[in-house]
Formats: C-alpha cells, structure tokens, sequence
C-alpha cells in the first residue's frame, strides 16, 4: 500500500475527541486488565495495573466511556463505593461474560484511573434496571461541591473535591439489549431522566455543564438506523424538549467471516479485511448528519439555529469485533 501525503492542503482542524475510547466489564477488559487489585503482586498503581496505565497515558485518551455498554444496563453504582470489602458480590452475564462481579473497580476507581491517563469521564447511566432518582444520586454523588448526605459520603470515600463529571449518556442501544424500546418509547424515557439532571449551577446565568448523550440508532441496520432517528426526532420535536447534546450511534465491524476467526488470532490480510468493513461509515455518518438536520426543522423554537457536528468516534476491539460509537452532536448557536 502506497500513501500519499500533501501537507500543503488542509481541511480544518481533527477534533482530539476522535481519539476516546471505552472500558466496560467484559470478559478481561477490566478485571485483570485494568484493575488487578492493591495486593497484587502485578505492578500496580492503587490497584490499577501499572502496565496498562502507562499504555494509556501515551495513548493519551481525550474521553473514556464507563461502565457500559450492556453492562450499564444492570449497574447501580453505590454497589461500586465504599470499602471494597464491604461491596456486594453479583454475577454479570452481559454480554457473553459470565463470571463473578465483586464491584472492585467502582466510580471512585474510575474516576482516580482517567486522571491517572488524563482523559475526561463519560458515565453512561442505568436507565433499563435503575430509576430516575438513581441517576440523580450518582450525579449528586459525582458533582455536588456543597456540602450534603451524598457529597459528604464523597469525601468519606477519600474525595473531597466535586469530580465535574461532564457527559452523561442517557440509556444504551435501547432499541436493543437496553430496553427493546420503540423510539417513542425512548424519547418519553430520554425526557424524563434529561429533565431531572442537576444542573450544578451557582444561578441561573450560568451555563449548563451537564452535557446529555442521547442513545443512536443501530448503526449495523440500514433500514432501521433510518426509520430511527427520524421517529425519534419526530416524537421529540412535539412540544417542549429538555436538553439533548448528542446522539449516540453505534457500528460493529465482526471479525467473524471465517470459522477460523479469533480475536487474537489473524494475520495482515485479515486486519485489511476487517478495516475496510468500515468504510461504510462515510455513509452513514452523512446520511444521519443529515437526519439530524431534517428532524431539527421540525422543532417548535424557529428562533434556534442549528449545525450538526460529528466531534466524537470511539473505537473499541473486543472479542473480535471493531466497534465504533459515533457522537452525531445538533450544536446550538
């Protein structure tokens, strides 16, 4: 392959948020992959494996997404804080993992792993076995700077200062493992949990800084990812919206062709042939940017303008499969 580069042409400035990336309790990917445990006997730092830390730093991750994923759809953070003796032991079966949860790696662990690597925190919140006042505690428990029940079992929990947790993604693949819903269904859902989100702010002139990631369509069904986000638009165009920022969309690129396919097991050609699964991506992300367009005329403000950006791809690779999760953002001027 021959590439050929003209530094002389530009086209605008790649967005760093293209480069995030996502963790989620599957399979290896964070116990033992990350989270090893402070008595290991593996380098580690405060129970984070020091190899994989080091890794990261260098990748340097603007943004990493937690704890799911499918695994969203069943967590209830306060099971994750506290001391870890004293954390509930559960079975996790999402997803094809079927082990043991001991809730070892929780949100202060999160929170502590991305300032280790320097990336911002995307919680994604339970919206299919959880209730709305679950999210409001997390939230609160997150980033309430005074002084309060949930705050306070913060700083007993080893830290004081608010974390300022800034995206919030609001269910996952609910058309899917996240509720089975209809996109009439969700977006009654996405009202409910966007409307109760605290704000954190000090007065009403200040700006938001909660920032809501609305689950996307399968990326994977042509037909579907089309009649989608043009219900969900729809239905959320009636009457007054809370805040939405972004939709989340998804695509999978499975390395699973050929019998002989393993998640560690290729060589060169195989590699090409799994990339160049994702050159479909170019149509879809025109063709739901432009979606996004049509479904925001329909909005009962005339007084907004709207552009639609694409400033977040996450990649993955997990037992054989690229994924890819894109952030298709209506930004309002």
């Amino acid at each position: 392959m021959k590439i050929n580069i003209n530094d002389q042409n530009s086209y605008g400035q790649i967005n760093p948020n293209l480069h995030g990336q996502f963790i989620e309790f599957l399979g290896n990917c964070i116990d033992e992959g990350i989270w090893v445990g402070k008595d290991s006997k593996i380098p580690n730092i405060d129970g984070m494996r020091k190899g994989t830390v080091d890794a990261l730093k260098k990748l340097a991750p603007p943004v990493v997404r937690w704890p799911g994923g499918c695994y969203a759809d069943t967590y209830h953070w306060r099971d994750g804080i506290g001391p870890q003796k004293d954390r509930p032991i559960s079975f996790n079966e999402n997803f094809g993992t079927y082990q043991r949860d001991r809730h070892s790696f929780g949100t202060d662990e999160f929170m502590e792993f991305c300032e280790l690597i320097g990336a911002q925190p995307w919680f994604n919140i339970n919206m299919l076995s959880a209730s709305v006042q679950e999210m409001k505690d997390w939230m609160e428990y997150c980033n309430r700077s005074e002084k309060t029940s949930l705050s306070n079992q913060r700083k007993d929990n080893g830290h004081a200062e608010p974390y300022a947790v800034k995206y919030w993604g609001i269910g996952n693949e609910v058309w899917g493992g996240g509720g089975s819903m209809t996109p009439e269904m969700y977006a009654d859902k996405y009202r409910e949990y966007a409307s109760a989100m605290p704000t954190f702010q000090k007065s009403i002139f200040d700006q938001n800084p909660i920032y809501k990631i609305a689950s996307g369509p399968d990326g994977n069904k042509p037909i579907e990812r089309v009649k989608w986000t043009k219900d969900f638009l729809k239905a959320f165009s009636r009457y007054r919206q809370p805040g939405i920022n972004a939709m989340d969309l998804h695509f999978y690129n499975w390395n699973i062709e050929h019998e002989s396919d393993t998640p560690t097991d290729f060589g060169e050609d195989d590699w090409y042939r799994v990339i160049n699964g994702t050159r479909e991506l170019d149509q879809i992300i025109n063709q739901q940017a432009d979606l996004i367009k049509e479904g925001l005329q329909k909005y009962l403000n005339p007084n907004h303008r709207w552009t639609t950006d694409l400033i977040e791809l996450i990649w993955w690779l997990a037992n054989g499969a690229i994924g890819i999760e894109l952030l298709l953002l209506p930004n309002q001027h």
